[in-house]
């Protein structure tokens, strides 16, 4: 069978059986192509069954002389998928990433921001116009709630529940999940929704909560830009992505004595173990606070 063949084959299994998102599969596409482009120029095969486990490694050689070693690992995830769905579908007989170890690397702590920081973060968003009400509110949902970034860019109207106080979302696997919501956020969504989400629509229609001024739904890498321009605005010298408010939203829950397995419900998380690195993150917090204030400790004040 062609690569390109087996390829379409399983970007069909992953939307009709495993029920990935349009941004996983997008992924796993670009960078199994990405090896396949390799594969046809450098070692000039074109069947999937012709590929050995010696290719692969020569593939895993080249990347990483121009790749990090997050993204390296990133497409032998692809790959290592690719192959256990070519060797269910017995395509291939032997699924060659099997004995393949992915890279040992330093796992870092996810980069939270303080209390303070998150309300200088948000107050620096004066809600003055449709624009400035839309992505005041998104910020405080992905705070408030911990959604993704791909989760709040597809948030629909019938997913807000105003009056309740909380959001309805569709994760990972298309795992639906509600979370709670707090009133500061419920207030600023009301007002954009009532007063300033019809001029952003300008008597188009859409189902969205989060557009555009063509009232298309803004997507996520769209938000990284507002997101960049807001933080630079806002004075913070640290480095924030979406994914920070999640990490900061969870990490205070936490510090507030907030249940463990409350929280990875809410943040849609199937196994705890991925939501356990924000006890770490509490712990490494505490750490520092100690030998910073401790009397005896050599950081702590001089009196």
């Amino acid at each position: 069978m062609k690569c390109n063949d087996a390829l379409k084959e399983y970007k069909q299994y992953m939307i009709v059986e495993k029920g990935y998102s349009d941004y996983t599969i997008e992924n796993y596409m670009r960078d199994i192509q990405h090896f396949f482009s390799y594969i046809s120029q450098n070692e000039n095969l074109n069947d999937i069954r012709d590929i050995s486990q010696n290719d692969v490694q020569n593939y895993l050689k080249i990347i990483h002389q121009t790749m990090s070693s997050s993204s390296v690992d990133r497409h032998m995830v692809a790959l290592r998928q690719f192959y256990i769905f070519l060797v269910k579908e017995k395509i291939v007989k032997k699924n060659i990433m099997s004995s393949l170890a992915m890279s040992k690397r330093t796992h870092y702590l996810p980069e939270v921001l303080s209390v303070s920081e998150i309300n200088q973060l948000l107050n620096s968003v004066e809600v003055k116009d449709a624009v400035s009400s839309r992505n005041r509110c998104m910020l405080e949902v992905l705070y408030a709630s911990g959604l993704r970034v791909s989760e709040m860019c597809n948030l629909t109207l019938k997913n807000i529940n105003l009056q309740k106080g909380f959001v309805r979302c569709i994760g990972k696997g298309h795992k639906e999940r509600i979370v709670p919501m707090n009133e500061k956020c419920c207030q600023l969504l009301k007002d954009y929704i009532e007063n300033y989400r019809p001029e952003l629509l300008n008597e188009n229609s859409s189902d969205y909560l989060f557009i555009d001024k063509k009232a298309q739904c803004l997507k996520r890498d769209r938000f990284y830009h507002i997101l960049e321009r807001i933080v630079k605005k806002s004075g913070l010298k640290k480095h924030v992505t979406p994914h920070t408010l999640r990490h900061s939203f969870a990490t205070h829950l936490l510090e507030n004595d907030a249940d463990l397995r409350s929280i990875q419900e809410m943040l849609g998380h199937s196994d705890i173990s991925t939501t356990t690195i924000y006890t770490h993150v509490s712990n490494y917090k505490a750490i520092n606070e100690y030998r910073k204030l401790h009397p005896r400790s050599q950081k702590g004040r001089k009196k």
